[in-house]
């Protein structure tokens, strides 16, 4: 019998342009400084505490998950991967597949359209993922449950889908 894994798709929080950094150096704006511990309070509120974490080696992925996880009451191992810098759907879902099978929840945390693309790669475009496919907004988490061992990930179900402007402190 299958349990069923949680799968977290986490967008980085807004990023700054100003400092004429390259990309992959870009720190967090305030919006984002302020935005991503929303999202660790929301993921411990809700009792979605990843048990691994892959993140994007981008400063900004790494800078948010710091934020995020600042609010977990346990913080998971993370493991930073440069392909999910830029990662397209197989990137993403090559970074699940290699989960350890005693994981039963898992938190990627990488870059647009990525994100948004294999959140609907696994949950499909019908009703439920409508605010996934109108905008996967920085500093947001969509939550997919699935019963796939983590190798052989196919399908999912989009179960919640966080936004920061939907949570106030």
């Amino acid at each position: 019998m299958d349990a069923t894994r949680w799968l977290i798709v986490l967008r980085h929080a807004k990023s700054d342009w100003s400092e004429g950094l390259p990309d992959h150096e870009r720190p967090l704006a305030p919006r984002g400084v302020r935005d991503a511990p929303r999202l660790g309070r929301w993921l411990a509120e809700t009792g979605r505490v990843p048990e691994l974490v892959v993140c994007s080696t981008a400063r900004r992925t790494r800078e948010t998950w710091q934020r995020v996880s600042g609010e977990l009451p346990a913080s998971p191992p993370v493991e930073y991967d440069d392909d999910l810098y830029g990662a397209d759907v197989p990137e993403l879902l090559s970074a699940a597949r290699r989960t350890p099978s005693d994981v039963t929840t898992l938190a990627l945390v990488g870059h647009e359209p990525g994100v948004s693309d294999v959140t609907l790669h696994l949950a499909g475009h019908g009703e439920a993922t409508l605010q996934v496919q109108t905008k996967f907004p920085t500093g947001a988490a969509a939550v997919l449950a699935t019963t796939d061992p983590w190798d052989e990930l196919r399908t999912a179900r989009l179960v919640a889908f966080f936004r920061p402007r939907d949570f106030t402190d």
